[in-house]
């Protein structure tokens, strides 16, 4: 999520927001001490930043990440990036980097982004 949100190099307050929501309200999260998420979310920014840069974190991301979740942590990193209803093509490319390495089928990939953007869109 951290990623998506960092790869415009604009983190808004509806993307932390986001974050915050999703962490606080997903199963998957059930576990995860909350107070340790503005201390995480800086320790990935910092790691973007270092010499592998996105390609080593991801590589992180997907040997330490369980099979049966990768489509969890995709559907996470959409939800920060569709959350304004707008895509920038620097989000667009971390998603495309995310599902590469996470190895996606397009089918999954589709029914994620569709499903997020229903949820998030709004009446007016």
């Amino acid at each position: 999520m951290v990623i998506t949100s960092a790869s415009d190099r604009d983190m808004t307050d509806v993307e932390l927001a986001r974050i915050g929501e999703v962490v606080r309200s997903w199963p998957v999260f059930e576990d995860f001490n909350h107070d340790r998420l503005v201390g995480v979310a800086q320790a990935c920014q910092k790691r973007l930043h270092e010499k592998d840069g996105l390609e080593g974190v991801l590589a992180e991301v997907a040997e330490a990440l369980p099979e049966r979740l990768r489509d969890t942590a995709y559907a996470a990193a959409f939800e920060v990036a569709a959350v304004d209803l707008e895509m920038r093509m620097e989000e667009v490319r971390v998603l495309q980097l995310i599902r590469r390495q996470l190895d996606l089928d397009t089918l999954t990939v589709a029914a994620i982004g569709r499903a997020a953007k229903a949820r998030l869109r709004t009446l007016t």
